[in-house]
């Protein structure tokens, strides 16, 4: 026998009924993106290299070891999406967005790539959702979107979750800090791991994201960037926690969170839950101002986040998952071929009247339809043999009470349009 055939490390299919718990949380995103104004934009997965170079930052893990670039037949560089923003940004600018179109709220969804030690909750092909707002610098647009992340968690049992929040600055108020955090970390340089003390030139703010331990405990001891903020970001994240309060959504204020891309400026946030242990982070984001005009375009403002998919079903509730299984509503039992042709007749009727039905056509005894239509949770099962055929009729049996029922076509019609 060959050798069977298996998934590249690292990516994995998502097989039925776990795929309807994908298309729960998706549809749940996508209600709340339509509710609040946000437009659907399709993004390439592959993009010049040069896109998330500049985009992201070359200082970053992302960057630096975790993006799957290789050369086309062109010999152009080329690199599939670790993440979404610098590609919306991308199209933002090149369809002259800006100008053009009466939308600014952008939301994309779909398989990001990089190159991580494969765990739970993380893999190398991933898939994320997000948003993205541009031209509009306001404190009152993060509360918005904060707000419409808060309704769609509820509305997916998530009532545990914990909002972190800081403001990271701005070109003018963070180099000040920057300055100071390096002359420290220089001061613990041999309590770093090899990555930190590498990025205490290149970008010191990375240490501040490093999750091992031993970095950690150096972090706990550096100077926050809350205490260096211009008078400028300081009223912004102040109205930023005060439009928060007035929402009644609460927060935790994180002075250590830089989230992991260089174009972040001002407000970072992020949700966490509690059962993921390590990769508890299901969401974050905050504003880039400035990426846009990086990227060569206008100098327009930005704000958005991305959640992680993956990471979101797994965090669901069972209860939650169980109701979001699409088993189908109906099973039809037919018993001996000549009632087929008379059974795809009341197959069609069922469908037609929008409702979801699953038959087996090598079912050859009602024992075996029967076993069959219990491990997919029907509500019914139609049976149809010669004496339903001969009569006009079908014998309806009700799976949750044991109840059955011989209706005829016309009646049965009335059931399906009254039946919810």
């Amino acid at each position: 026998m060959s050798q069977k055939i298996k998934c590249v490390k690292g990516v994995r299919d998502i097989l039925p009924p776990e795929v309807d718990v994908w298309n729960f949380v998706e549809g749940v995103w996508k209600k709340y993106f339509s509710l609040y104004g946000f437009k659907e934009i399709r993004i390439p997965i592959f993009e010049y290299t040069g896109v998330f170079q500049r985009g992201i930052g070359e200082g970053t893990d992302i960057v630096e070891k975790e993006m799957y670039t290789f050369l086309d037949k062109s010999k152009n560089s080329i690199t599939l999406r670790p993440e979404g923003t610098a590609s919306v940004v991308r199209a933002y600018i090149e369809h002259n967005l800006y100008m053009e179109s009466p939308f600014n709220k952008f939301f994309y969804s779909g398989p990001m790539f990089r190159y991580e030690r494969p765990q739970k909750g993380r893999y190398r092909q991933f898939y994320q959702m997000g948003v993205e707002v541009f031209d509009d610098d306001s404190s009152e647009v993060e509360v918005e979107v904060i707000e419409m992340i808060v309704e769609a968690l509820k509305e997916m049992g998530f009532n545990d979750y914990q909002l972190n929040i800081n403001s990271i600055g701005c070109k003018n108020c963070r180099p000040k800090f920057i300055e100071v955090l390096r002359e420290k970390l220089k001061g613990s340089m041999d309590r770093l791991c090899e990555d930190c003390k590498r990025r205490i030139d290149l970008n010191p703010l990375r240490v501040l994201d490093c999750k091992k331990d031993s970095c950690r405990r150096v972090v706990s001891e550096m100077p926050v960037i809350t205490e260096f903020l211009c008078d400028g970001c300081r009223e912004h994240h102040h109205r930023f926690k005060e439009l928060l309060v007035n929402r009644k959504i609460s927060f935790v204020e994180n002075p250590l969170l830089v989230r992991g891309l260089d174009y972040y400026v001002r407000t970072t946030f992020e949700v966490l839950v509690g059962n993921l242990g390590a990769q508890n982070a299901i969401l974050g984001g905050g504003r880039y101002d400035g990426l846009v005009k990086e990227l060569g375009g206008p100098d327009v403002s930005g704000f958005g986040f991305a959640l992680g998919v993956d990471r979101m079903v797994l965090a669901l509730k069972e209860d939650v998952r169980e109701k979001s299984y699409d088993y189908p509503e109906f099973y039809l039992a037919f018993l001996g071929e000549d009632v087929i042709p008379y059974s795809f007749e009341i197959m069609n009727l069922v469908r037609k009247n929008g409702h979801s039905l699953y038959t087996n056509f090598r079912g050859r005894s009602l024992k075996s339809h029967m076993r069959l239509a219990n491990k997919l949770n029907v509500k019914y099962v139609v049976i149809i043999g010669e004496n339903e055929v001969k009569k006009g009729c079908a014998l309806l049996k009700n799976m949750e009470n044991g109840s059955q029922r011989e209706i005829n076509i016309s009646d049965f019609e009335n059931f399906l349009v009254n039946y919810n």
